[in-house]
């Protein structure tokens, strides 16, 4: 960085102004957005809607100006030495604002990009009342999360979750024990300003684990330049009597920017529809989220970090009713620290980005009879036990019946050519992970990961369309160490397994006539086995049941088809999204029959299996009246093995409908909406044959929410009522089910959102 810093000055400040207006009155427009995604640099307009970008380097970049009422225009820009200068008349549109897709190199726009990805800020999917941000995700089309009560949850990605769904966060993989499904998301939704989801295989872009889809949380962005905000933000949920508050402060000079966010929620145990408590399904969590940024006209880094623990309850019957919030046995504690640094170099016609993470996860899991048997021992053993538990005391990991410590470095190295109209990517990729024990049993053993991986991809951009191509190679190493002894059931022998797998991508978007737009993407895509399903041998806690891996297992393969229709006009949006997935040697967990210490056993299969489905919908909003929102939208996947048998944990089919009213005025402080949801979920009686058929299921939603001002202050509002009616139910994908346990009644939630 300090080399990158004397050579800075070398470079002329170049600048980029100009003025934005309306197309249909000539009035200058403010507050409007002009930003260039590659630069991470924007701005807004002033009252005369005047703006400036200074301190850019010279080359073609994209240039995106955005307003809420206007239709987002996207266009290439060329910088050249010195002063700039870009004017524009925006064109009023119902439309909501089109965003830039982060999570995909090239920077286009969702109507631009080839592969379709779906995009909801962290504001919308607050305003469905979710109390986690794992709920929060199942309102986008074609994502639904397995669910261990309220506090616990995994992103399912068109019927595919797990390791096969990759979570990416600051930027950088997020790496947490994700493969068991007790194990949560572990991210706070404070400091996350959007989600993106790739639906479909993403390993020519992010290597193995993004078989199933990628979830990319883009991180709260740093003040403009020259400005400085603050806010506190307050909800509360009446069904947990939970309460989530997280407050945020930014202050940006020219070129050295800074923020930080805070955040606590705290849930005791939730309600059924019929209202009994279900016990221990409590959970609390605290959350740090801090940045520093520089950015000069040829450089920039940004240093983020990421601390959060929590405590989370794990239901298993019916017991207790309180509103107690310490977690009773079993319950895990968490801690995450994610670090990292993303650096960009800007040359005439290329740009070098070098992305770097350093991931420290710690779990630890606590069993009930796993205390009782350590008090039995302490009789036992006496003085020796003694020392020993002093020694655990000291290291800070007594009682734990799982501890384990997951530390990873990973690394993400692009190099972009500026060639005419075509991008070209060239990455490499990379990943260090070591697994640690501590605790009193082990599931998986001490290990090292080592990931490595290079790509080439290319966007060539046509008149009405555009083609995406791209080819990958990967390889992952995994070395197990023995724990045990040899001969005992539950020894687990040294493990050295490698794999490899080329992969491939190529998809093309054009448009058909001036409002139809059609995707067609062919993708392969690879997932090693984990550690887990090679090697565990042991209870584990918290899913109560013995997992037994199988180091045989060969890599799971994919292709998939995915074929998109798009209409679009003033007044209509419509889509049709439909993927046809087939997975070789798929991986799953199933139920052996026998049992070690009442605990049942499981084992890992493997066989070729499909899924295929889709998603449906459209969006209405009639003129004149364009304040008036119908939306719909189906989704709908099928997942069968090769032996005509039904995949575990499909999500059965839904359809949502909304009514939705929305005022927004220009250029003032105040907005309003209101909605009315309806979400059915259907029969599924396509379940494996260790699982159980669920019911239909209909819940409904309202919301009202908006801007206001008290004593000359804005303050944003919103109170949503989830499952108004009460309703009783199951999900299909809530670990749960099998215990006979519903998901949660009722749940009113006031949100609060105080700017300073």
């Amino acid at each position: 960085m300090l080399l990158a810093l004397t050579s800075i000055y070398t470079y002329s400040q170049n600048t980029l102004s100009g003025n934005i207006s309306d197309a249909e009155t000539g009035e200058p427009l403010e507050q409007v957005s002009v930003y260039i995604p590659q630069l991470e640099n924007g701005t807004i307009t002033d009252m005369d809607g005047n703006f400036t970008l200074k301190n850019l380097p010279e080359g073609n970049y994209k240039l995106v100006v955005s307003y809420i009422g206007f239709e987002t225009y996207s266009t290439s820009i060329e910088i050249n030495a010195g002063s700039n200068s870009f004017d524009y008349q925006m064109a009023p549109s119902a439309i909501e604002m089109d965003e830039v897709v982060l999570s995909t190199p090239f920077h286009k726009l969702q109507r631009e990009n080839v592969m379709k990805v779906e995009q909801k800020s962290i504001e919308e999917l607050k305003q469905q009342g979710g109390i986690t941000l794992s709920e929060g995700i199942t309102n986008i089309p074609g994502v639904s999360s397995v669910s261990t009560g309220v506090g616990i949850g995994k992103p399912v990605i068109r019927g595919l979750s797990f390791n096969r769904v990759l979570v990416y966060t600051q930027g950088v993989r997020l790496e947490n024990q994700q493969y068991g499904g007790e194990h949560g998301l572990g991210i706070n939704d404070a400091g996350v300003s959007s989600v993106e989801v790739i639906k479909g295989p993403a390993s020519l872009l992010y290597g193995s684990d993004a078989l199933g889809g990628v979830l990319y949380l883009n991180p709260e962005k740093f003040e403009t330049a020259g400005e400085t905000s603050g806010d506190v933000n307050m909800r509360y949920f009446t069904n947990t009597l939970g309460y989530n508050a997280n407050a945020g402060f930014k202050t940006s000079g020219e070129k050295l920017k800074f923020l930080v966010r805070g955040a606590y929620a705290s849930n005791a145990d939730y309600e059924t529809g019929d209202g009994t408590s279900v016990t221990n399904s409590r959970f609390n969590e605290a959350d740090l989220k801090t940045g520093l940024a520089y950015q000069a006209s040829t450089f920039k880094t940004e240093l983020r970090y990421n601390y959060n623990t929590s405590e989370l309850g794990i239901p298993e019957e019916i017991g207790v009713q309180n509103n107690d919030r310490d977690p009773l046995m079993p319950y895990q504690e968490l801690s995450t620290h994610i670090l990292s640094s993303k650096n960009n170099f800007f040359f005439k016609k290329s740009s070098l980005e070098a992305t770097f993470g350093y991931t420290v996860n710690n779990r630890k899991e606590f069993e009930e009879h796993h205390h009782e048997e350590e008090e039995e021992h302490e009789h036992e053993e006496g003085e020796e036990h003694a020392e020993e538990e002093e020694h655990h005391e000291e290291e800070g990991h007594e009682g734990a019946a799982l501890d384990m410590r997951l530390s990873t470095f990973n690394y993400n190295i692009q190099f972009n050519p500026q060639w005419g109209k075509m991008t070209t990517i060239f990455g490499v990729q990379g990943m260090h992970q070591t697994n640690e024990n501590f605790g009193e049993e082990v599931l998986v053993p001490n290990a090292i990961t080592n990931d490595f991986g290079v790509l080439a991809t290319s966007h060539i951009h046509f008149d009405k369309s555009d083609l995406q191509i791209g080819l990958r190679y990967d390889l992952r190493s995994i070395n197990g160490e023995a724990s045990g002894i040899e001969g005992d059931e539950e020894y687990i022998p040294a493990l050295d397994k490698n794999f490899n797998s080329f992969n491939a991508a190529v998809g093309y978007r054009m448009d058909l006539t001036q409002n139809i737009m059609g995707r067609l993407n062919l993708a392969t895509g690879f997932r090693a086995p984990n550690l887990s399903e090679l090697s565990s041998n042991g209870l584990h806690s918290g899913a109560n049941r013995v997992e037994i891996g199988n180091p045989d297992l060969d890599s799971e393969q994919n292709f998939q088809v995915d074929l998109a229709l798009e209409y679009g006009n003033k007044h209509l949006e419509a889509y049709i999204n439909s993927f046809y997935n087939i997975v070789n040697d798929y991986i799953y967990l199933e139920p052996t029959g026998e049992f070690r210490e009442m605990d049942p056993i499981y084992d890992f299969q493997q066989q070729n299996a499909i899924l295929y489905g889709g998603e449906f919908g459209f969006h209405l909003h009639p003129h004149p009246i364009d304040w008036l929102h119908l939306e719909s939208s189906y989704d709908i996947v099928f997942g069968e093995l090769e032996d005509n048998s039904n995949l575990p944990l499909i999500p059965a089919n839904r359809w949502t409908n909304t009514f939705r009213v929305e005022w927004k005025k220009r250029n003032q402080d105040y907005k309003c909406y209101a909605f009315v949801t309806l979400q059915t979920h259907f029969d599924q009686n396509k379940v494996a044959d260790f699982e159980t058929p669920t019911g239909r299921y209909n819940l409904f939603n309202v919301g009202v929410g908006g801007d206001m001002k008290i004593f000359n202050q804005k303050v944003g509002y919103s109170i949503t009522g989830n499952n108004l009616f009460d309703k009783n139910y199951i999900s299909h994908l809530s670990r749960l089910k099998a215990d006979g346990i519903a998901n949660i009644g009722r749940n009113i939630s006031f949100n609060l959102n105080v700017p300073l």
